[in-house]
């Protein structure tokens, strides 16, 4: 079906409304809204879709130059020819087909899967011209059409902030706060740009977004699938708010993209939404993207010996924590970082060679990872595969590392393989993914923890160098997956800082945070159930000897928000420790199901810090047939609390023997909490 004549027409995708607007000229604008929602009489000028800037081309007014790219020339110049739309038994997908001068083409693809609760969007721009055309902006989306209140503070942005140990903290502002107003004369552009300038794409903000208009009860919601350097751009001229994304452009992030005649460019993903409903509702439907299919029936219970060795692992060691382990329901034994290092280096220092430490493992890695298959757990292993310690051999190959100005580029201890380049794909399938093969590992732990910054050499630009990486890098994992049939892969990232839409579709599973044994871990895994799949994503419980029953308590319930990943002095531990811990292990099981299927509601009445933790939070988690409630007291007056959930429920089954939990019908559910720094969790059946 095609549509070109229309000056404006919408599509229904599910409950939302794909909305277009035409001018005489064939500039086009693009809206989304709930379906449900009353058509709005709209009289600001069109906002282009094709949110671009070529270079040479004109920049931006309104005081803008210098704070963002859009409308330059170049959106203003584009010249749309009309929608196809293709249906298919459980997908839609619509193109609106444009051209610009040069010869330049473009399509802006809009793909709806049934079952899932917001939008796939991405922008393809190809050169039918004879000459060169270079981008300096290629956003991935751009909606106009945000309907702003006259009430004051009724419009809020919502952003989701991240720092290392201290993931998804969320930050809302008014659209007065970011003087988002417009001028008396409408003159001047107001511009938000945010983002991540970087190979860690989760680093002071998630590649996320939410706009609010409280007063008709609509949010729209946005999510980057940019695994290098990205923006996200709130922008105002009018009585409308628009909003885009994508790669960070050659102002924010260094990139621009030459397209040679006949070449195409095809920008990253986005996901977008709209609903009637607040940040949480919008947030929600985001994650249904995340969702491939049928993911997993049971969620594993997963050691990892790191927080036991911090760094020194040895196949002694090993032997005693299997010892220790045995007779427990532990599903993987990960072998952490360090398995390499000699007695003169730390664990970060000569990363690259990956050659076992014949001290620490005699036997070599082989002897280990069948110790673990005889104990009847499958064995995994730790890499960073990507980065070259500065004292390794590797560090010295100067030709296969990334530079900056013809220079090698170091970052603290830390140097970057070149993943464009062959030789460093045939290096690492020899050490990396031959020994995963050769010693027939269950499970692979991918960390990386630094950034290589703006960028490197290698390509036009920079930023457009950092992107040809990064994808080298997602390649070569996913490659690592094909050749070692069953491999389970977690993505790691100093923690979280690789929670990110492309990057968490890699892995099976994913590091919540470094927070290892932090009175918060509660309040960042419960941040992160807005973006990232709960059955993905590893919550640490570092079990120590010095443990109170209350605080190893609090530990397990923590995962229950997740993924079980236990770690600390487990040789250690007492018959009276380890029942509390094979109790935990007992319920988690029993709440699996509900972890992989559920939906979140999460209730944070917490303080400003999060290192001098106040108050109490509870994360329900509604799953087909039951209900989980995960509660945690942090230091609070109160010792009563009312948990707001939904349902009528027969049965009541709880772990945590530090509260008192009470539940009828009629009055719903209630716990009460003697002490602080106390959890539990109850499922409701």
């Amino acid at each position: 079906m095609s549509v070109t004549e229309q000056k404006e027409g919408f599509f229904l995708l599910g409950d939302m409304r794909l909305a277009w607007r035409r001018d005489e000229h064939g500039k086009t604008g693009v809206a989304l809204y709930p379906a449900r929602m009353e058509e709005q009489i709209r009289t600001a000028p069109i906002d282009g879709c094709f949110q671009l800037k070529l270079e040479g081309d004109d920049f931006p007014s309104g005081f803008s130059n210098g704070h963002t790219l859009r409308n330059s020339q170049s959106t203003e110049e584009m010249v749309c020819a009309g929608w196809t739309e293709e249906r298919q038994e459980k997908e839609t997908i619509l193109t609106l087909k444009a051209s610009g001068k040069k010869g330049l083409k473009a399509r802006q693809k809009y793909r709806y899967r049934e079952g899932t609760s917001a939008i796939e969007a991405w922008t393809e721009y190809e050169n039918s011209g004879s000459g060169t055309i270079v981008l300096d902006m290629a956003a991935s989306f751009s909606l106009e059409g945000l309907l702003v209140p006259g009430q004051e503070g009724a419009f809020r942005i919502h952003r989701m902030r991240s720092s290392w140990s201290c993931e998804g903290r969320m930050e809302e502002d008014t659209l007065e706060e970011l003087q988002l107003e417009p001028s008396w004369s409408g003159y001047g552009v107001r511009v938000e740009r945010f983002g991540q300038i970087g190979s860690m794409p989760v680093r002071k903000y998630f590649p996320f977004a939410a706009a609010e208009n409280r007063q008709l009860g609509i949010t729209w919601g946005v999510k980057l699938c940019c695994p290098s350097s990205w923006q996200i751009e709130l922008y105002r001229r009018s009585q409308e708010l628009c909003l885009s994304g994508g790669l960070a452009d050659f102002d924010f992030g260094h990139w621009k993209k030459e397209l040679k005649p006949g070449e195409c460019f095809a920008t990253p993903k986005a996901y977008l939404t709209a609903c009637q409903g607040d940040r949480e509702d919008a947030a929600r439907r985001l994650l249904t993207m995340e969702k491939k299919g049928s993911f997993r029936e049971k969620l594993p219970v997963i050691f990892n010996e790191f927080c036991t060795s911090w760094g020194k692992p040895s196949e002694t060691a090993i032997e005693q924590e299997l010892d220790a382990l045995a007779g427990h329901d532990i599903d993987y034994f990960v072998i952490d970082a360090g398995w390499y290092s000699n007695e003169r280096m730390d664990w970060e220092a000569n990363m690259g060679d990956w050659v076992p430490n014949p001290v620490l493992f005699p036997g070599d890695i082989k002897e280990a990872a069948d110790k673990i298959r005889k104990a009847g757990k499958e064995p995994g292993i730790w890499f960073e595969a990507e980065i070259v310690g500065k004292e390794a051999k590797a560090a010295g190959w100067a030709e296969h590392l990334l530079k900056r100005d013809q220079q090698v580029i170091t970052v603290g201890n830390r140097r970057f393989w070149d993943m464009q380049d062959p030789w460093v794909w045939d290096y690492l399938n020899e050490k990396v993914t031959g020994m995963l093969k050769e010693n027939q590992f269950s499970y692979v732990k991918i960390d990386y923890n630094d950034s290589i910054g703006i960028g490197c050499d290698g390509a036009e630009s920079l930023g457009e160098g950092l992107r040809r990486q990064i994808a080298a890098s997602q390649s070569f994992l996913r490659s690592v997956k094909e050749k070692v049939p069953g491999l389970k892969m977690e993505i790691c990232s100093s923690g979280g800082h690789r929670l990110e839409s492309s990057m968490m579709d890699i892995g099976d599973f994913l590091s919540f945070s470094d927070a290892h044994e932090e009175p918060e871990i509660p309040v960042i895994a419960a941040n992160l159930q807005r973006a990232v799949l709960p059955e993905k994503n590893e919550i640490w419980a570092v079990l120590r000897k010095t443990d109170s029953e209350k605080r190893l308590e609090y530990s397990l319930v923590n995962t229950f928000l997740g993924v079980m990943c236990l770690s600390g002095d487990i040789f250690e531990l007492s018959k009276e420790q380890w029942d509390i811990v094979d109790e935990g292990i007992a319920f988690y099981r029993k709440i699996s199901p509900v972890i992989i299927n559920g939906t979140s509601v999460i209730c944070q009445h917490t303080g400003l810090s999060y290192r001098n933790l106040t108050g109490w939070q509870a994360v329900a988690r509604y799953g087909r047939e039951k209900t989980l409630v995960v509660f945690h007291r942090f230091k609070d007056d109160n010792t009563e609390y009312a948990i707001p959930v939904t349902g009528r429920y027969q049965n009541v089954e709880t772990f945590g023997h530090h509260a008192r939990i009470e539940y009828s019908q009629e009055e719903g559910l209630k716990i009460c909490c003697e002490e602080e720094f106390s959890a539990a969790a109850v499922l409701l059946g």
